[in-house]
């Protein structure tokens, strides 16, 4: 599936607000999970969107995530005919498995979603937090195309094998917390770079992370100003140099480990 450079992670939006903002400012990938608990939320802004004209339903991706309470066979169906509901939407464009782990079973979890996609409730499915081990498993399980992969993925946090087994398998990499939890202003090489091009350390790393094919990001953003640096630096382009530099920085902090 195709999918723009710069989405826009809504983990902790509770106002639908910044999702109209950023729909009018021209995001076209939306991603919220069960877990967030925000679901409505998102499809208020994305209701409110569409209603002021700023877009057309079909030209938004619409992501959401079953967490690991609700990937027993018999309940993904249920639970993700819940979250079309509360997004406002007759289909969930991406369908992620949140993580492998609680009710995870890919001989019984992956069939499930292939028949929501057979039923048209989903239009593509998607994994997130996977090992390279677990992504295999997936992909000899699934009838349907893996469509996404969605891990952390930062200056501080990058793992190549993960990039090189999407590149092998046709999928693409959803890069989540591309900002480093904040911390992308600390990261020398990261600042450095910003400086040279008078931009702002967060536009950096989030050109870094799209610079590697075949990487897109979701930054969470709820300032119209912050909305609008973030989805310009998909129009930055960094020199090899400088996505070298920051590809040496040590890596050391994982936000959200297993």
């Amino acid at each position: 599936m195709h999918l723009p450079p710069v989405g826009l992670g809504t983990m902790g939006i509770d106002d639908p607000a910044p999702i109209e903002t950023a729909l009018a400012l021209g995001y076209r990938h939306l991603d919220t999970a069960r877990i967030y608990g925000n679901e409505a939320v998102v499809g208020e802004g994305l209701a409110a969107g569409i209603a002021a004209g700023d877009v057309d339903r079909e030209d938004v991706t619409v992501a959401t995530k079953l967490w690991i309470d609700d990937l027993a066979a018999e309940d993904v169906g249920p639970t993700a005919r819940e979250s079309a509901d509360l997004l406002g939407v007759e289909t969930l464009d991406l369908l992620y498995v949140h993580r492998p782990r609680g009710a995870y079973d890919p001989e019984t979890t992956l069939p499930a979603l292939d028949r929501l996609v057979d039923e048209g409730l989903v239009r593509t499915v998607g994994v997130s937090n996977f090992e390279t081990d677990q992504l295999d498993r997936a992909l000899g399980v699934l009838d349907a195309p893996l469509a996404a992969h969605q891990t952390e993925l930062h200056p501080l946090f990058y793992r190549p094998e993960l990039l090189e087994h999407a590149r092998e398998n046709g999928y693409t990499v959803v890069a989540y917390s591309p900002l480093a939890g904040g911390r992308a202003g600390e990261i020398d090489p990261v600042a450095e770079v910003a400086e040279a091009h008078g931009t702002t350390p967060e536009a950096v790393a989030i050109a870094w992370a799209t610079a590697k094919d075949p990487v897109v990001t979701i930054p969470k953003a709820s300032s119209e100003e912050h909305l609008r640096t973030n989805l310009a630096a998909a129009d930055l382009e960094l020199t090899d140099a400088e996505v070298a530099a920051i590809d040496a920085v040590e890596r050391e902090e994982e936000l959200f480990p297993e």
